[in-house]
Parts: structure tokens; C-alpha cells; sequence
């Protein structure tokens, strides 16, 4: 696995503007920083945290102060919030560049989403579609003006621990997803990260004009982690003792799909693939290149986003 990536060597990003969601803390938080050196037109960033989103923005406006950066509230277990989220983003933009799907939820007890959905299935997949879904007509406008849009969806490794989706109980909180209960936590986000990986190349093969990638940023002790119980802190801990980087090196591959070349050479971004630590296209578990999943969960996605007004 290759974990090289020089942030000084972003291009300018001049003109772009960019949304990232949980850009509070962690990977968010280290992506706005990299790519305000490089002078974009505007930052947006979503979170639940108002005195976190302050505090960046005060940092950043001291380090950047010509990179304008937005905070919007946005809940991604609510599709009320998000909608709300999208509607005060579009009320103030008419173009999107680069999108990153980077927050999300880990190992959660079980437990529902205010709309009735398996918490970390709504988060990490539901909410993050949702807000894509409205927000498609700008970000292929932008496209169609000659602009090169990408979306960055964040998934893990942890997509290996799922061998498709239960889509049947998707509105229970699938307590016993795993005959091991103490693992039903791991199982349950191994489901939504597949679907993170499978999403994304069913929308590249659906929207060809907008670059959507995958990726697995690596390991850190994020919040997602620091936040667990006992069992699961010690759990990541045991089957990643070998692996951990810092959190500056986990953000590097959703910032090198954001920028590099197009193509299909080495260190090049093909829409609709999956990446690992930095820029290496990953192996597939079965499940995870499955097209025939990849088009149930779209069309089960839709169905659903259509049931709330989206």
C-alpha cells in the first residue's frame, strides 16, 4: 500500500468550489486545510457541531483569509436536515466542483435514523445519496460548462465484512446482522461501506459526465474511533495495530482522487473505481463487484428518496 501524497503539489483550484461533509474534524477538517492553500473560490462544509465549525473557520480564515469557507448544518440521519442543508447551499451557489462524501458513523449500537433506517446504513449510504441526488442538477450543470466535477465518496476496508446487503431489514435495527452479536456492530458497517463502494460506480456508469471514485482512507484515531466502547476500541486496535497513520496521511487519498489526472495510467482517476491509500486501484471482494447488486441498491435508493419528496 502506498502512502505517498504531497498536498504542495495540488494544482490551483482557482474557480472550484467545493462541499464536504463532516468537515469538523478528522478527514474533513485536514481536506479543507489542504485545499484552501490552493485558492479555491469557496469552501463549504457541513457538520452537527456549530462550536467546531466556528472555531475551523476563525483558524482558517486566519492561515487563508482569501478562501471564503461556509459552515452548513447538516444531519445525514435526518433527511429533513438534509434537504434543509442542500437548500441553503443552492441559495447560495450556482456551481459545485468537488463534493466528498467523507462523514459518517462506525461500529454504532443498534439503532434507527429519525426516518426509520438502520443508523449506520442511513448515515453513511442513505444521507450521503439523498444529498447527491439534490444536488445533481448543479453539479452537472457545472459539468456541462466544461468544468471537471468529481464526487469522492468515503467507504473503508470494513466493506470486506459484508457479503451483500439485507435489504429486507434495512428498516429494523438488525441487532443480530451477525451470528456473533458482539460483531453485528462491524457487520453492519461493513454493509453500509459496500454499498459507499457499489453506489459509486453505479452512479459513474448512470452519470457519465461527473467522475465518481471510492475510496479507503487508511487508518487514524479519529473520533470514529476514540467514540467507541470498550470492546470495539479495542477491537480496531487489535486488527490494526500494524496499519494506523496519522490523521493528516488518512485524509491524502480523498484529496489525490480529487486532483489527479484523469486516465487510466498509474496514480490516474478512472470514474467508478475503488482506490486504497494513495491513488491504488483496490481488489474486490465478490460483493463489492457485484453490478447486479450495485443496480438493487440504486433502484431500492431511489424508491426510497422518492418516498420523502427527493
Amino acid at each position: 500500500m502506498c502512502t505517498t501524497f504531497d498536498s504542495t503539489t495540488i494544482p490551483s483550484l482557482e474557480g472550484k468550489v467545493i462541499l464536504i461533509t463532516g468537515g469538523t474534524a478528522g478527514l474533513g477538517r485536514e481536506t479543507i486545510f489542504s485545499l484552501a492553500a490552493h485558492n479555491p473560490a469557496h469552501i463549504y462544509f457541513s457538520g452537527r457541531s456549530e462550536s467546531s465549525a466556528t472555531a475551523l473557520s476563525a483558524e482558517l480564515s486566519k492561515l487563508h483569509p482569501q478562501v471564503p469557507c461556509t459552515f452548513i448544518r447538516a444531519d445525514l440521519a435526518s433527511l429533513a436536515s438534509v434537504k434543509a442543508a442542500t437548500a441553503a447551499f443552492l441559495a447560495q451557489e450556482s456551481r459545485l466542483d468537488l463534493f466528498f462524501a467523507n462523514a459518517g458513523v462506525m461500529a454504532l449500537p443498534p439503532g434507527l435514523t429519525k426516518d426509520g433506517y438502520e443508523v449506520q446504513f442511513g448515515t453513511n449510504h442513505l444521507g450521503h445519496a439523498a444529498l447527491v441526488k439534490l444536488l445533481l442538477p448543479i453539479m452537472e450543470a457545472t459539468a456541462q460548462r466544461g468544468h471537471d466535477v468529481r464526487i469522492i465518496w468515503n467507504s473503508s476496508l470494513g466493506y470486506k465484512g459484508a457479503s451483500g446487503i439485507a435489504f429486507a431489514s434495512l428498516k429494523t435495527p438488525q441487532a443480530y446482522l451477525s451470528p456473533f452479536y458482539v460483531l453485528s456492530d462491524w457487520f453492519r458497517y461493513g454493509q453500509s461501506k459496500l454499498a459507499n463502494i457499489l453506489y459509486a460506480r453505479e452512479f459513474a456508469a448512470r452519470h457519465p459526465t461527473i467522475t465518481s471514485v471510492s475510496i479507503h482512507p487508511g487508518v487514524a484515531e479519529t473520533g470514529l474511533v476514540s467514540g467507541l466502547g470498550t470492546f470495539n476500541r479495542w477491537f480496531v486496535w487489535a486488527t490494526t495495530l500494524k496499519i494506523k497513520v496519522p490523521i493528516e496521511q488518512c485524509a491524502w487519498n480523498q484529496q489525490w482522487a480529487a486532483v489527479a489526472p484523469k486516465g487510466a495510467g498509474e496514480r490516474e482517476v478512472v470514474s467508478g473505481r475503488f482506490y486504497e491509500p494513495v491513488g491504488v486501484k483496490g481488489d474486490l471482494t465478490k460483493a463489492g463487484g457485484d453490478d447486479v447488486l450495485a443496480k438493487e441498491l440504486w433502484e431500492w435508493t431511489q424508491k426510497e428518496l422518492e418516498a420523502f419528496g427527493i
